[in-house]
């Protein structure tokens, strides 16, 4: 046995791009990214170990026409919401990331997936790194997860992973959490970039090699991205981002990479005692509680992906004493809440400009497209007159800085979801196409036609205009 000797050494790696640097800098000289250098141990082999370590046997040249894809159709998972990001379910051989804030409910929802894979005769495999058996198997006993085909071990070391996942054979393996997971070999800590990179390559290797679907659940940092490298991201074939508020119930999956099929879909969850429930029609969730007659609330007909979703925007505004007035947006993109301001005083002859503007997307969902412009403009307009605007009314349409309302994307399923929720009137652009049987179209060219088509005058007692 040739005995191979390592040198070790100190280098400063880019967080974002990867590029390695004998120093620190204060900005990578690779991507131009600022405070991203962190310093790392590796091992440098000699050239020709280094080699060595590379040689793997060669795939053969096939034609296009040959490549089978039978083996590499999804595997639903049982949960419809999940199956519906993933564009059907968990590619085998696939590695997969899922990425959110602590507490959110990833360990729930990878677990209520591997019940469900377990019950359709898949062998799973849950490695915890971060919780106990008995931890887990508290969550298993709420959640109803007791299929025999569902096997857990808890364990950080890499190589007692890889021999865990030998020894089991399983079709599915949920790695919770990667950056817990470190290599004895490697002279860094369980987390460092190093190690997160060095274990991910390890573990997207097995699963492509022996064709087991992998997860890998994913710690966030409070920007909001994954923490550790972004090569991460580029090594495994689906990046999922599970979103929400600890304060609402609503939960929200987006696929933010996806190889095998589109990024556009969204998955609605509701967190409740007995594990996350799919929300079949978030628009009745998030309109349940409306209350009509109130000034400053409409409804926008968003879409997420290919699923229209109706949203509940309110505004109020109030007389501020401050300098500088508040411009408050929660769901909402606060500069186009700043542009709105704007356009509403130079474009429509009503000054916010001495008041405080809140505007708020009702449910925990957020709403960062052009088509709400229209309607949080009217909830503006409404909370700043004290004119109620009609329960039934719904508006969608892209404001312009001239004050022109624009066409929007997939407007008639838009419209047509506001019908079937039972909105008779809808305030569109002057080119939307034509509106479903039995709901009224109002349509205008600029956003002064719209305060004008709908009477936004002042009520007794509640007018603030001008």
């Amino acid at each position: 046995m040739v005995a191979v000797v390592a040198k070790l050494r100190t280098i400063h790696r880019c967080t974002d791009c990867g590029n390695a640097s004998p120093k620190w800098a204060g900005r990578c000289g690779a991507c131009g990214a600022w405070n991203t250098m962190v310093e790392e141990v590796e091992e440098a082999l000699r050239p020709a170990v280094a080699a060595a370590a590379l040689l793997a046997p060669a795939d053969r040249p096939v034609p296009l026409a040959e490549v089978d894809l039978a083996e590499w159709s999804p595997r639903p998972t049982g949960l419809t919401e999940l199956d519906r990001v993933l564009g059907g379910g968990l590619v085998p051989g696939s590695a997969t990331v899922l990425g959110g804030e602590p507490g959110i409910g990833k360990s729930t929802l990878l677990l209520q997936a591997l019940s469900s894979l377990a019950a359709r005769g898949a062998r799973c495999l849950l490695v915890t790194a971060e919780e106990s058996k008995q931890q887990v198997k508290l969550r298993a006993e709420r959640l109803g997860a007791r299929e025999p085909t569902l096997w857990l071990v808890s364990e950080t070391s890499l190589p007692n992973i890889l021999a865990a996942v030998a020894e089991v054979a399983p079709d599915v393996v949920v790695l919770d959490s990667i950056q817990t997971v470190f290599d004895p070999e490697l002279g860094s800590a369980p987390g460092s970039v190093v190690q997160v990179r060095e274990c991910a390559h390890q573990l997207v290797r097995m699963a492509k090699e022996r064709a087991i679907t992998t997860v890998l659940v994913g710690h966030v940092t409070k920007e909001g991205t994954l923490a550790g490298p972004r090569v991460l991201e580029h090594l495994v074939d689906t990046v999922l981002s599970f979103e929400g508020e600890r304060h609402h119930a609503l939960r929200l999956l987006r696929a933010v990479k996806h190889r095998f099929g589109p990024t556009g879909e969204l998955g609605l969850f509701e967190m409740a005692d007995e594990g996350l429930r799919a929300v079949p029609d978030p628009s009745g969730l998030f309109l349940g509680d409306r209350r009509a007659g109130v000034p400053g609330s409409v409804v926008v007909p968003a879409m997420e992906g290919h699923r229209p979703l109706l949203v509940e925007l309110q505004a109020l505004v109030a007389p501020s004493a401050l300098a500088m007035p508040r411009r408050s947006a929660q769901g909402l993109d606060s500069g186009r809440l700043s542009l709105l301001v704007a356009v509403l005083d130079r474009r429509v002859g009503l000054s916010l400009a001495g008041a405080d503007v809140y505007a708020s997307a009702v449910g925990g969902v957020r709403v960062a497209e052009p088509a709400a412009d229209l309607a949080l403009a009217l909830a503006l307009v409404s909370a700043l007159t004290g004119a109620v605007l009609p329960p039934d009314l719904v508006a969608c349409g892209e404001v312009g800085l001239g004050g022109e309302v624009r066409q929007v994307s997939q407007c008639e399923r838009r419209l047509t979801e506001a019908a079937r929720l039972g909105f008779g009137t809808a305030v569109v652009p002057a080119s939307a196409p034509g509106v479903p049987a039995g709901m009224e179209a109002i349509r205008v060219r600029s956003l002064a036609e719209a305060v004008a088509a709908l009477d936004l005058q002042p009520a007794p007692g509640g007018a603030m205009a001008p």
